[in-house]
């Protein structure tokens, strides 16, 4: 049975976080995920998901300055020290709330040898990290339309750098839109990595919408998500049209707990 995760970082933005969570357990979903839920704390967002009757399944890393546009911290040389912070920083959210995965992100900088190199190391240390705790990390490829200059934009180069670190913990969060808008042929990507599948995202192509229009046919990609025996959770990141819950006809029949 495919289940499935509300990302609030996209899903009722008009809300505070805490009042997000709160719509999504009316909503029907059992978990949520979050972006950067940092400034509320974690003590007051695992009350809220106990009472809303979700759980709360991972955060990603800081982005660093976002005013002079990074995007992650990860494979910046020069920068171990706050990578290191962040993942520290969001292992403690994890072990307040019982979220058990980490989005490690990049950055934006060019995939050279100096690049790689900090990554897979700054990886290597964090995964020996979170594994004490039972934490995944997860490395997601986001497409060269929405973020310029990512450290990667393809599912498979991201996947070059997990059997690189070569733990079972650091994994691919596998985003059908950003694998739709990047290269296309979801299906043919999905059957190819998913030994190294962590977590499953979804929203149109290319409109990041709903998942009920658009280039990518869900009505093929969810139930083979579930022939390949994927027990996980599917997170729904993207940008309602016109509201959350005027939105949600498409996961009503998911929706029922």
């Amino acid at each position: 049975m495919l289940r499935f995760s509300a990302n609030l970082g996209f899903l009722w933005a008009e809300l505070p976080l805490l009042g997000r969570i709160a719509a999504a357990g009316r909503a029907g979903f059992s978990a949520v995920e979050m972006h950067w839920p940092y400034d509320v704390p974690a003590e007051s967002v695992a009350a809220a998901a106990a009472e809303a009757g979700v759980v709360v399944t991972g955060v990603n890393t800081v982005r660093g300055n976002v005013e002079a546009g990074e995007f992650g911290l990860g494979a910046l040389p020069g920068r171990e020290a706050e990578f290191e912070a962040s993942v520290s920083e969001a292992l403690a959210f994890c072990r307040a709330t019982g979220a058990t995965a980490i989005h490690a992100m990049a950055g934006v900088v060019d995939d050279t040898p100096a690049s790689r190199t900090t990554f897979i190391a700054n990886l290597r240390r964090a995964a020996d990290e979170a594994a004490r705790d039972g934490v995944t990390l997860l490395l997601e490829a986001i497409n060269p339309r929405d973020k310029p200059g990512y450290f990667y934009s393809r599912v498979d180069e991201a996947a070059e750098i997990a059997e690189a670190v070569g733990l079972d913990n650091v994994r691919l969060l596998f985003d059908v839109y950003h694998v739709g808008v990047a290269t296309g042929d979801v299906l043919t990507r999905l059957r190819r990595f998913y030994p190294l599948v962590g977590h499953v995202q979804i929203a149109a192509v290319p409109s990041r919408a709903e998942p009920d229009h658009g280039d990518v046919d869900y009505a093929a990609v969810l139930p083979e998500i579930g022939r390949m025996g994927y027990a996980g959770w599917i997170g729904c990141e993207y940008r309602p049209r016109e509201g959350t819950d005027a939105g949600l006809g498409w996961a009503r029949p998911y929706l029922s707990r």
